[in-house]
């Protein structure tokens, strides 16, 4: 039977036979078969019908053509995402694969890495050790799994999920936190409930801690006026984005803009005080700002991790990594300062690598256990 894949990512070394199911959005899925690295199809977002369909009748196809029976199936920590539920009723052995520890593992098998690197993992979220939303991570990843050296500080979400569609509620969730909630009302008038929302953060109702990186942007997006209500997720921070790249200018940051806090061996990186310098900035200026800002930021959280550690490879994914400005502007921070950064190659920065990842980190995992 032809394997229904989209392509082949060559890997270090022959691996046990693993098959991950991938993520909720974008879901793909991969099976390890000695050293390659079988990649499939995309079949959407699990939000459907159509897309669990295919997501279950592409696992069953890519286990009926494997050359070797896999012995695992990785999956997503998330138990109520419909590819994790299949695994955990698939027969087979599974293992749950943090997703941010899967953005970074995707990288590492992409680059023939199974030394220890350091990992930033950007994206809009991922299921964290106790259930909180994650996604704004520093780890440190090696065969036998990960730690969480580090997390962007965290912000209330204000309704949860929706949210990550409507910015302004992340730009009043900024305010909160600097202890400006009283204006909230006033800058977010426009907005049904607004007046509400102090106190629902106080309260904590329906208003989880984030560390998302997606979120940090939204709240800057809040800020600027920048699609305070979008379309979907994601559609803002790709217009502060746009806007950004209008000025060609390389921005000389103040280093003030953020501080580095060591929060029980946890290194936290607080953006707040650039939040608050956009509260007068006109959009392209603030725009401009916020991206250079974050992106040396971020080149200082992973130097001093990097001087923790002593390691100088730094894998990056998430789906914060398709902005241009951000990636650009870090990678070349990096390189000037002797770190070595990790992209992505064949794969893509989002979720369809998650597959690959949970499939690299299980068949590492497993292989250690054999030694």
């Amino acid at each position: 039977m032809t394997p229904p894949i989209s392509s082949t990512i060559p890997l270090l070394r022959s691996l046990p036979p693993v098959l991950g199911v991938g993520a909720y959005l974008k879901n793909a899925l991969c099976l390890i078969q000695g050293n390659e690295a079988w990649i499939s199809r995309e079949n959407g977002s699990l939000d459907n019908v159509a897309a669990i369909e295919a997501f279950q009748k592409t696992a069953d196809e890519m286990i009926a053509a494997a050359k070797e029976a896999p012995v695992a199936v990785a999956h997503d920590w998330h138990p109520d995402f419909p590819c994790s539920r299949w695994a955990m009723d698939s027969g087979l052995r599974p293992i749950g694969i943090q997703h941010h520890h899967a953005h970074i593992a995707a990288i590492m098998a992409e680059h023939g890495l199974d030394e220890p690197v350091l990992g930033l993992a950007l994206d809009g979220f991922g299921l964290g050790e106790r259930s909180e939303a994650w996604g704004g991570e520093l780890l440190r990843v090696d065969a036998a799994g990960f730690q969480r050296l580090g997390h962007l500080r965290t912000l209330p979400q204000p309704g949860g999920d929706i949210a990550a569609r409507q910015p302004w509620r992340m730009g009043a969730a900024a305010l909160w936190a600097m202890g400006r909630s009283t204006e909230i009302a006033l800058r977010f008038d426009a907005f049904e409930g607004a007046a509400m929302l102090p106190l629902m953060m106080e309260r904590g109702l329906n208003a989880p801690m984030t560390s998302s990186a997606g979120r940090l942007f939204d709240a800057a997006c809040g800020l600027l006026n920048v699609k305070p209500i979008a379309s979907f997720e994601g559609e803002a921070p790709m217009e502060l984005e746009r806007i950004a790249s209008e000025s060609i200018r390389d921005s000389r940051i103040d280093s003030e803009l953020w501080r580095i806090d060591s929060d029980s061996d946890s290194l936290v990186l607080d953006m707040l005080p650039l939040l608050e310098s956009l509260l007068d900035k006109e959009q392209e200026q603030g725009a401009v700002l916020f991206h250079d800002a974050f992106a040396d930021a971020l080149l200082d959280w992973a130097q001093k991790a990097s001087q923790q550690t002593g390691l100088k490879k730094i894998a990056m994914g998430g789906g914060c990594f398709f902005n241009k400005r951000l990636r650009d502007r870090l990678e070349r921070g990096m390189m000037a300062s002797g770190l070595t950064p990790l992209l992505p190659k064949q794969m893509l920065a989002g979720d369809t690598a998650i597959a690959l990842g949970q499939a690299y980190a299980a068949a590492l995992m497993i292989e250690k256990e054999k030694m």
